[in-house]
């Protein structure tokens, strides 16, 4: 959208503000979220199947896993409506470095101190979701991606709070982030697709009474 503040047009006005929120600057762009998201979930199923052992090697899955969910958001950022989500979405990116930092770092050198930094990933990851979704409430199924940043925001106070940390509880978790996230991703791109949709059948419309 256009930073010059302008009256909204007949189709802007016809379209749902849940819609226009979820737009991207290019809605035909929506399949690249759909990829993304299948690569999360496949990213998932992958995590779980490898034997780690040690804090460290967990350590260095989750920072790995920081670090590719930022340059996820750079690339949502790149491609959002307007300089609000942009920012917000680069603020998370930032968010996501910082925690993988800090999971490399292992201030802890504990399966409860990795924990611990694993729950301000899934807060941040949560608290965005629901963000996103109360955004979109007037698209269909925006609920999907509000049942994800409750389910992230629960793993995260969840994590933080256990005390019974184990390398299987540590690997899931951090599968279960990769799971959700794809989840998020997936139910984003097919909001998108719909809001598409919306726009351009209303264009359409305009387009055929001003010929009319």
């Amino acid at each position: 959208m256009s930073d010059i503040r302008q009256a909204p047009t007949t189709t802007q006005r016809a379209i749902p503000r849940g819609s226009r929120r979820l737009s991207l600057r290019r809605p035909r762009y929506w399949w690249v979220l759909l990829v993304t998201g299948v690569a999360w979930v496949v990213i998932a199923v992958l995590i779980l199947r490898f034997d780690y052992t040690t804090v460290a090697a967990i350590a260095v899955l989750f920072g790995v896993f920081c670090f590719a969910a930022a340059a996820n958001e750079v690339m949502v950022a790149a491609v959002s409506s307007s300089r609000g989500w942009r920012i917000l979405h680069w603020l998370l990116a930032v968010l996501f470095v910082v925690v993988g930092v800090f999971a490399f770092i292992r201030p802890d050198d504990t399966f409860v101190g990795l924990a611990a930094v694993m729950s301000f990933y899934f807060i941040f990851r949560g608290s965005f979701d629901i963000a996103m979704a109360f955004a979109g409430s007037r698209a269909p199924g925006w609920w999907v991606l509000l049942l994800v940043g409750l389910a992230e925001i629960a793993i995260g106070f969840w994590a933080a709070g256990s005390w019974k940390v184990s390398v299987i509880l540590l690997v899931s978790l951090v599968a279960a982030g990769a799971l959700l996230h794809g989840v998020g991703q997936i139910a984003s791109a097919f909001l998108i697709r719909k809001a598409g949709r919306e726009v351009a059948a209303l264009d359409g419309q305009r387009a055929g009474a001003s010929r009319a």
